[in-house]
């Protein structure tokens, strides 16, 4: 059986030292040594001024919006996990759909200023599958209105855009350090900011809002994280590259193979750098795929409808909205199995799966 993806595990024993210092220790969670470590590995990895380590992407982005005092409306996309929506809603605040670049796959900024209103404090956009968005765009929309950016880059650990972190943009980022991405700490997530004002308040707030053992600076929640996901965080730290290698060299045998298949890959941000972590195609027609989805299936290969359907259509706690292009794409995309353990001989197998599909 091949899946969409499977976690990277390091070595055991590599983990287990790690276990022997905490069970020393008797310190399992409040930012212990290890989760502080790797907070400081991160930030220098990453090229970034300030970096927090929470408890997951999602909480990333709820103290995001929360930091921010974010009310009324934010702009967002129908295209991507819904995380990005429910946050919003989570935190009191109405999101916005705005529809996505067909190239891409973000959200247009063609399209932003149409969609604001006098209800509008920010925009929180995805770069998805890791794909930044058009950052450059946004940030002038954003200013030219007084909006707030958040991005939510669960998917984009690693990129860079001209040169330096796709962390570096928006008033805040935010990542996901999940199970399914390529570097992960079981559970995680990473909030970044460029403004260390925004950084203590946020920090304040990770720690139910405490200043001191009897104080209190902010309203907060528990959004920290324990020593054994930042254990696996360090054991796979020194795995990073290696991860990134293979990935890249499964990403190409894919390319390779899948050369002459009717389907397209989304358009890179011709500025950015790619970490592989997903290998999306979107085929001609929806028919096309199903029937690609079904042979690989029958062959015990299990890709992903990654992101189907549209935020837009299926939230029952939101009124549903056809969007054109995001529910076109959506019906059409398909994301193939990648991960550190994949082979590149599976690779040619799934590669050979979808030509004969098309080819018959």
């Amino acid at each position: 059986m091949i899946p969409v993806t499977k976690p990277f595990l390091p070595p055991q024993e590599v983990y287990e030292k790690y276990l022997s210092g905490i069970w020393k220790r008797h310190w399992l969670t409040n930012m212990g040594p290890l989760a502080s470590e790797l907070e400081m590995k991160l930030k220098v990895h990453l090229g970034l001024k300030h970096l927090l380590y929470v408890t997951n992407g999602t909480i990333a982005l709820q103290m995001s919006i929360k930091a921010l005092e974010l009310k009324g409306e934010i702009i967002t996309t129908p295209f991507s996990f819904v995380a990005t929506t429910s946050s919003i809603v989570w935190e009191g605040c109405n999101p916005v759909f705005v529809d996505i670049d067909e190239k891409s796959l973000n959200i247009d900024p063609s399209k932003i200023e149409a969609a604001i209103s006098p209800k509008t404090s920010a925009i929180l956009a995805t770069h998805v599958y890791g794909n930044p968005c058009d950052v450059e765009a946004i940030d002038k929309i954003a200013k030219k209105h007084d909006l707030k950016v958040i991005y939510d880059g669960a998917h984009a650990f690693g990129v860079t855009v001209n040169g330096k972190s796709i962390f570096e943009y928006g008033d805040l980022s935010t990542c996901s350090l999940h199970a399914t991405k390529l570097y992960h700490s079981i559970e995680g997530g990473l909030v970044m900011t460029k403004d260390p004002t925004l950084l203590k308040k946020i920090a304040f707030i990770r720690n139910f809002g405490f200043n001191g053992p009897e104080a209190f600076a902010e309203l907060g929640i528990n959004g920290k994280n324990s020593e054994f996901h930042a254990a696996m965080g360090l054991a796979n730290f020194a795995y990073i590259e290696a991860i990134h290698q293979q990935r890249r060299a499964l990403t190409e045998g894919y390319d390779k193979i899948l050369g002459h298949l009717k389907a397209r890959k989304p358009e890179w941000h011709k500025s950015a750098s790619l970490n592989y972590g997903y290998y999306p195609i979107i085929f001609d027609d929806q028919e096309q795929m199903l029937r690609s989805m079904a042979k690989l299936q029958g062959n015990e290969i299990f890709p992903r409808r990654y992101f189907y359907p549209s935020l837009a259509t299926t939230l029952p706690y939101l009124e549903s909205k056809n969007i054109k292009i995001t529910d076109d794409i959506a019906s059409r995309v398909l994301c193939l199995p990648l991960y550190f353990d994949l082979s590149l001989e599976e690779v040619e197998l799934i590669g050979r799966l979808l030509l004969r599909v098309q080819n018959n």
